[in-house]
């Protein structure tokens, strides 16, 4: 560990001197990822700082004891000093390992989330809705920004497939864990004889992808634009404003149909292609890397069940990490700070254990 500290004292220091150079402050890519860096690394050298001062501390206190012509008094109160010292060195330790386990460099992204029904016909639209609504509260608890990018309502009042652009602090780090199937086990509104039926939805978390990471090559897209239509083909409008994008290459499709503006539509259909682009890219980079960060909780597909939410027992299953809540109601309201925390700390404890970060990969350059 204390190799690692010295070398990122060492990068530290490297990347404050080269942000006072005027050749880096001009290129702005350079500039944003160095900031980016300085960012991550200033707690860790906060914490170091502190080590060593701690440790200096303590030194200091024990030589005093051990010195036979040291003042009585004065060896008594370094006595009395030292085991508080020697638990604040160990704790500190223990939060310089956190702050030294390698982080995920997307965890700061926002991202785009993709809801879709899946078994269970009308049921599973509205479990889709439900947990498009439990996202979007959580994310307001948050203080981040939501935007609806794509919705194709079902004809009950859920969706069938609705894909939300999230921003804010953090974004990634805290939702990634939530791709996969989420299971429901409830009375659906439609049955008479009181029976409980079983549904699921999927979800997939998409980090955006910025302007440094993937270049997309508008020529490569062919664009579509067609009459927006509602639930059972009622129109919602009579333009042609709806926007279908391809990227050829890679066979990835978005859409939007929302707005009234087919303009307003093309910027959010290219904010889902891009992320569906770019999470291809880096799918296919892991998978020839040997990919180890999404074995840290879960596999991260989403074919795979993750959770169950059973409403007559009012109670959670996250099935990845073995917890169970039972207070499903408030967690639908948004209540999600709970199984967050949960899986972001198992995800930690897992890097620890590992001793290597998620994701050592480069970000995809060009599609």
């Amino acid at each position: 560990m204390w190799d690692n500290l010295e070398g990122a004292r060492q990068r530290f220091a490297e990347i404050t001197a080269r942000l006072s150079d005027p050749a880096v402050t001009q290129d702005r890519d350079q500039y944003r990822q160095l900031m980016k860096e300085h960012a991550e690394l200033s707690p860790v050298m906060e914490g170091y700082e502190r080590y060593r001062k701690l440790e200096a501390e303590l030194a200091s206190q024990e030589q005093i004891v051990a010195d036979p012509n040291e003042d009585p008094e004065l060896k008594a109160l370094a006595e009395a000093e030292i085991p508080a010292l020697r638990k604040a060195k160990e704790a500190l330790s223990e939060e310089l390992k956190l702050l030294l386990v390698p982080k995920d460099p997307l965890d700061n992204s926002n991202i785009v989330m993709e809801i879709r029904a899946g078994t269970g016909g009308e049921e599973a639209a509205l479990f889709a809705a439900d947990l498009f609504r439990m996202y979007s509260r959580f994310a307001e608890k948050q203080g981040w920004k939501t935007e609806v990018l794509s919705t194709s309502p079902s004809n009950v009042g859920g969706v069938k497939e609705v894909v939300l652009g999230i921003e804010g602090n953090e974004v990634y780090k805290k939702l990634k864990h939530e791709s996969g199937v989420h299971r429901v086990q409830r009375v659906p509104q439609t049955e008479t004889q009181g029976r409980i039926h079983t549904s699921a939805a999927t979800v997939a978390v998409l980090p955006e992808a910025d302007e440094i990471d993937i270049q997309l090559n508008m020529s490569d897209v062919r664009i579509d634009v067609f009459r927006s239509s509602g639930p059972g083909g009622q129109s919602v409008n009579t333009t042609d404003s709806a926007v279908r994008m391809t990227h050829i290459p890679t066979n990835t499709v978005a859409q939007s149909q929302d707005e009234k503006s087919q303009h307003k539509n093309k910027a959010k259909a290219l904010k889902v292609l891009k992320a569906r682009i770019y999470e291809k890219l880096r799918d296919e980079q892991l998978k020839k890397q040997g990919d180890m960060r999404r074995s840290m909780v879960g596999s991260g597909d989403r074919s795979e069940r993750i959770r169950t939410y059973n409403f007559p027992q009012s109670r959670l299953t996250d099935h990845r990490i073995g917890l169970t809540l039972y207070r499903l109601e408030q967690v639908m309201e948004g209540d999600l700070g709970e199984v967050i925390g949960a899986l972001v700390a198992h995800d930690q404890a897992e890097r620890l254990k590992l001793g290597t970060g998620a994701s050592k990969e480069a970000a995809p350059a060009q599609a």
